[in-house]
């Protein structure tokens, strides 16, 4: 069980880099005006969500999922455990949020600010911080 909780650890890391990363370069695109520069972070943004942010949710979830299997009944049980998988769902739709920006970027028809991609990027963080106490704290 410590293995798999082990690289459940590492997957949230790369999922929360990502997270973390990928609306960044949204606020860059969203400022670019050259198309050397637009093109480069249509390539960039691709391959972090593909490459990166996608198979670390997917391990990130498969991962926790068989980490709970160990201990269902308390997990079920617990508030503190409802209140993760209610920000984990969050999380899940800010990802997909992410993967429908990255398609308007890529054709070319993001309507949104640079002020609103810096907005953005900050419920990853929110999240995270909740996430780490729920599970360290265990409040209830």
């Amino acid at each position: 069980m410590l293995w798999i909780k082990a690289f459940h650890i590492v997957a949230i890391v790369c999922w929360f880099a990502a997270l973390f990363y990928l609306p960044r370069l949204f606020v860059y695109h969203a400022s670019a005006t050259d198309r050397e520069s637009i093109e480069r972070f249509k390539i960039m943004e691709r391959k972090l969500y593909r490459g990166i942010m996608t198979p670390s949710a997917i391990a990130s979830v498969v991962l926790g999922v068989w980490l709970m299997s160990y201990a269902t009944e308390y997990y079920m049980s617990s508030g503190w455990f409802h209140a993760k998988l209610t920000l984990v769902l969050l999380l899940l739709g800010y990802h997909h949020a992410c993967g429908r920006l990255l398609k308007k970027f890529a054709q070319d028809k993001n309507t949104r600010s640079h002020v609103f991609f810096r907005w953005f990027n900050e419920f990853p963080v929110l999240v995270l911080v909740g996430i780490c106490i729920l599970v360290v704290v265990k409040p209830f």
